[in-house]
């Protein structure tokens, strides 16, 4: 060998022992009889001992214990916690090399300068997990259905009809669509629809067409890959229809889907495959579909809306809700469940409704339907004292309702509108017909008013 490869070789040597000695905690070969060829200064600084002291010697005399130390002909990676004489146990791995099959070292290195350390550690990962656990099952919670059918409170005919319609499409796969005024509850009735489907055990997954820009909608429902547009992000985001992969999607407002996205929404109903947003790669989903609207879905259509082709594929199994002032029979039973719930939300003990204020509930037409009956009763027992509630409770434009005999104004707006009408209402035998003298052109008299009838 020239001097010049043994110069080389020898860089090479000290390159390596450098690697080796910074490595943390420490490292320590030996040969296959267990005879120390490197011992690194982190692990002889950790023992108190010279590392050059060390090599030639067997690895049980530096050690001070034969519990580590491998069998002479090792053939496997193994762990050990020797214990030094100052009786601190720590953690050593040792890891035979082979060369051409044949062993020719066994590496060792210090995983924990104490075991306390490794036990701290589980403890971490322990509670970690159950972490983990925790929040896996309250995500599971926030997507999955909240109410069944159960919640759908009411005796009439037509509730008592419609709940059974969901209980049967509840059995399908096929798109369901629930029409019906705003307020009336067709959240309610998709969320009983998953619960009481064998899809329950998987997520529900809602999004509001009227809510999320047209821009970012088809992100939303799609997903998109990393830099697929201008602010998408560096990370990959699945869909709404991804998300909900073995359970059910519910789309509300779904008249004021797009017009250019139609087309995309009917594919991935008939394929049950989609692809995100600046990706190549086509994904399966296996989804329930249930879309909700207010809007006359076949008017839209006849405007030129709503595709027809994707109107016939959501109107597989039509629900239509009635609105509140349809069922007042179960005016009742559904304030006396609403009261029960914002009870517990705001501390109160409202027990009553009074026989008057019934009486005037039944006579109101309720434009807001259900939603509107639960702002009121909201509104009435923030400031209510007492535990039930009164006619003096009411708002302002629920107070002037006489009951069975009138029926109160849709708003207060149009009964002030009125009252002023009435009173500006001019008739001929209060004022009679005014003449004025003008000038050639000018208007002559006022004819009278013409009574309000």
């Amino acid at each position: 060998m020239s001097s010049n490869e043994l110069k080389e070789l020898r860089e090479k040597i000290r390159f390596y022992e450098t690697i080796l000695d910074n490595i943390y905690n420490g490292v320590m070969i030996t040969d296959p009889d267990g005879k120390v060829i490197f011992f690194s200064k982190t692990y002889g600084n950790f023992l108190g001992i010279d590392p050059r002291g060390t090599i030639g010697k067997n690895c049980k005399e530096v050690i001070e214990t034969h519990e580590w130390t491998l069998l002479p002909k090792p053939r496997l990676p193994r762990s050990t916690s020797p214990t030094g004489s100052w009786g601190k146990t720590w953690s050593f791995k040792r890891i035979p090399i082979k060369m051409d099959g044949e062993l020719v070292a066994v590496f060792g290195q210090v995983m924990f300068k104490d075991v306390r350390d490794v036990q701290k550690l589980a403890k971490k990962l322990n509670f970690l997990e159950s972490k983990v656990e925790f929040y896996e099952k309250e995500l599971e919670s926030l997507r999955s259905s909240k109410y069944t059918i159960n919640n759908i409170v009411g005796n009439s005919e037509s509730i008592v009809e419609l709940k059974r319609s969901a209980l049967k499409a509840a059995k399908t796969n096929a798109p369901v669509l629930l029409a019906g005024e705003s307020g009336t509850g067709k959240e309610l009735f998709a969320h009983a629809i998953h619960y009481a489907s064998d899809r329950r055990p998987h997520p529900f997954i809602r999004l509001n067409c009227a809510a999320i820009p047209k821009d970012l909608l088809e992100a939303e429902l799609f997903g998109y890959e990393p830099g697929a547009f201008t602010g998408a992000g560096s990370k990959v985001k699945p869909g709404k229809f991804e998300l909900a992969h073995r359970g059910s999607i519910f789309l509300d407002e779904i008249s004021d889907l797009p017009l250019e996205m139609q087309p995309k929404l009917l594919r991935v109903l008939e394929e049950k495959e989609m692809e995100r947003l600046g990706g190549t790669r086509l994904t399966k989903c296996d989804f329930r579909l249930i879309v909700a609207t207010q809007e006359n879905l076949e008017k839209c259509v006849e405007e030129g809306k709503f595709r027809k082709d994707l109107y016939y594929r959501l109107n597989v199994i039509p629900i239509q809700i009635p609105p509140l002032r349809e069922r007042k029979e179960d005016i009742p039973a559904i304030a006396d469940q609403l009261i029960q719930t914002l009870n517990k939300d705001l501390g109160t003990n409202v027990t009553k409704i009074s026989p008057e204020v019934s009486r005037i509930f039944e006579n109101y037409d309720w434009p807001g339907n259900v939603r509107e009956l639960a702002n009121i009763l909201e509104r009435i027992l923030y400031s209510i004292d007492g535990d039930t509630i009164q006619i003096h409770h009411l708002p302002i434009f629920l107070k002037g309702i006489i009951s069975g005999s009138a029926k109160l104004q849709p708003t207060l707006l149009k009964r002030l509108r009125e009252d002023m009408e009435k009173k500006l209402c001019f008739t001929p035998s209060i004022f009679p017909t005014i003449t004025r003298t003008k000038p050639p052109g000018s208007w002559e008299s006022i004819e009278p008013p013409y009574t309000r009838k």
